[in-house]
């Protein structure tokens, strides 16, 4: 009866131990789910904060009559720079990233024949223009420059497409500090953009707000990589533009 007593206790005192570790690993996972949920809540907002709090939208607009191309321009519901004449039959849309090197290639081989297919009065392009590469600078350089390239658009969205190219040109090289304002503004002049308003859009960085809400609608409407290049909608391969013009 002794022995059998002592053996109950025996295994009471070591089951103990282990209830008690049982208990702390739950509580542990526990603690970890409701710091992945509220991680997930906090995500969440913020991304709903984006987009009700949008800033400024830019004022993007030309009318034909208003220039010798005839061209027109507005902004799309996507946040895009619309740029085209009436006539247009076709739309091109255009998702980049300014900080990306396959945006810059993709500008430096089809740049100047999308700009002639618009002046040519068969092709809208939109230039939709995002921020997700700010990690690869140290100074958020893709939403300084998208919201460059919407104080452009705002100033004078004929010229936006000289700009565009322009600022290819000079890219930085990504994992670096990225371009300066003053730079900013420096090519922007050389582009025609000489309104001490522009330098201080692009200083005040005025449609920073609205660079990162449109940025979100973009990603989670699928698009996944810049540059990506949907005619009437429809995605291509980027090499096959050329292709898509002429159909």
């Amino acid at each position: 009866m002794g022995t059998q007593k002592k053996r109950k206790n025996s295994l009471s005192s070591v089951q103990q131990p282990d209830r008690t570790r049982r208990i702390l690993v739950q509580l542990g996972v526990a603690a970890v789910l409701v710091g992945l949920i509220a991680a997930i809540g906090i995500n969440v907002a913020v991304k709903k904060a984006a987009r009700d709090d949008p800033g400024p939208t830019p004022a993007i607009a030309a009318a034909p009559d208003t220039n010798p191309d005839g061209l027109a321009a507005t902004l799309t519901d996507a946040g895009a720079i619309r740029i085209g004449k009436p006539s247009a039959t076709k739309t091109v849309r255009l998702v980049a990233d300014l900080q990306c090197p396959a945006c810059r290639q993709f500008e430096a081989t089809y740049g100047q024949l999308l700009t002639d297919a618009v002046n040519a009065g068969t092709v809208a392009a939109e230039y939709n223009i995002i921020a997700f590469l700010d990690h690869a600078s140290s100074t958020e350089y893709s939403t300084r420059a998208a919201n460059a390239s919407f104080c452009a658009a705002s100033a004078d969205p004929i010229a936006y497409p000289d700009w565009l190219k322009t600022m290819y040109e000079h890219q930085p090289a990504e994992g670096g500090e990225g371009l300066p304002d003053s730079t900013l503004v420096e090519i922007a002049k050389s582009a025609g953009y000489t309104d001490p308003a522009f330098a201080q859009c692009v200083t005040d960085r005025t449609y920073g707000k609205f660079v990162r809400a449109r940025t979100l609608d973009v990603l989670d409407s699928g698009i996944q990589s810049t540059p990506s290049v949907l005619v009437e909608g429809r995605p291509i391969d980027p090499s096959q533009l050329a292709g898509a013009l002429q159909s």
